[in-house]
């Protein structure tokens, strides 16, 4: 009787270490229009968060020589933000010489076989969630691009309606993404659109998601900076950019007797920060991502994540390490921010950081 109760839970065991196999190993919804990606770079500070470059000064910041360079390292597409400011002045016209900028960019791509995401980062106004007539202006603004860019084939570009939504309410999202994309859709009806969620595009508000039924053009997407005291380190404009102690990873990012050194202006400001933060949290947190997009049936990608360059050099590589490979093990796919600027890829005199491309571009 015993040996047949042991019989039992060996085969008990089994079948549910099989069952967990075949639910690791079942493949990821395909991408939609044969829009296929596995990794990529943000073109941050182009034609978004300029600070007034234009002319002269951004054909100098990014080029075609760009696009040919990251294609060689073995990246496949290209996130590029853009800022309605950028992009169409204060009467609502567009700017020739930026829209210019865009199809040259979707020709480099095209010439280096790398598909592009177009990606709204940021708007001219500030009451998105509180003005009808700004929410009627950000439907109108992805009419005019939908027109503007549906000449190009679905598996080449890609729209994302907006990299960092903050409404009030998941709903409030959810009603704009519907009526955004319905307007798309009647200009463009098979273009790949990218959806991120609540708050940031936070993991944590995926499932709060609402997706029009029947969509099968859709990919989802989020971001991860966490632990945000660590990836943003003195980052401008950040809650944190006035905190200038020591900052670590894996672990705490600030330990608790590094933080009591600080005044209490400070300290206010760093809740959470003595959090311990490893490969472990971080694939957890990144696995729920995940598996709401299974719930979904949709694709999903991790379209910023990223790192200062003001954080001690071997901890940040340890971050990005760690983040790669929490990516690689839900099979997720990612567009790192950003190539150029402060957490860029590239070192600050534009040459290459040779140790971060290969460690973000080997299988």
């Amino acid at each position: 009787m015993l040996n047949n109760s042991r019989s039992i839970i060996m085969l008990m065991v089994a079948f549910v270490a099989t069952s967990l196999t075949v639910r690791a190993q079942q493949p990821a919804p395909k991408f939609p229009e044969g829009f296929n990606i596995q990794k990529g770079v943000n073109i941050g500070y182009w034609l978004s968060d300029a600070s007034g470059r234009n002319g002269t000064a951004q054909v100098d910041f990014f080029g075609e020589q760009d696009v040919t360079l990251l294609a060689q390292k073995g990246f496949d597409h290209l996130r590029i933000p853009i800022e309605e400011g950028e992009l169409w002045n204060y009467k609502n016209e567009k700017y020739a010489d930026a829209f210019k900028y865009l199809h040259s960019a979707i020709g480099w791509c095209k010439n280096n076989k790398l598909r592009v995401i177009i990606d709204l980062q940021t708007l001219k106004g500030h009451r998105l969630w509180t003005s009808d007539d700004e929410q009627d202006r950000f439907v109108q603004i992805w009419q005019e691009l939908a027109q503007e860019f549906k000449k190009y084939p679905a598996n080449l570009v890609a729209y994302e309606l907006l990299s960092s939504p903050v409404a009030d309410s998941a709903a409030e999202w959810n009603d704009l993404l519907a009526k955004t994309i319905k307007a798309i859709r009647e200009i463009d009806p098979k273009r790949v659109i990218v959806v991120s969620s609540n708050q940031n595009g936070s993991y944590s508000t995926f499932s709060q998601l609402k997706l029009p039924e029947g969509d099968n053009h859709i990919i989802l997407n989020f971001h991860y900076f966490e632990p945000i005291y660590f990836t943003h380190y003195r980052y401008n404009g950040s809650r944190q950019q006035d905190y200038s102690g020591p900052v670590h990873y894996p672990g705490a990012t600030i330990t608790a007797r590094e933080l009591n050194e600080q005044p209490a202006t400070i300290r206010n400001l760093l809740a959470g920060s003595t959090q311990d933060y490893n490969d472990d949290v971080i694939a957890d947190q990144i696995s729920t991502a995940a598996k709401v997009a299974r719930k979904f049936k949709a694709p999903l990608i991790c379209g910023e994540w990223g790192c200062t360059s003001l954080v001690p050099r071997k901890d940040r590589m340890r971050w990005y390490k760690d983040m790669k490979k929490a990516l690689d093990k839900n099979a997720i796919p990612w567009t790192v921010w950003t190539y150029k600027g402060d957490f860029g890829i590239m070192q600050p005199d534009g040459s290459e950081d040779d140790k971060l491309l290969k460690l973000l571009t080997k299988d």
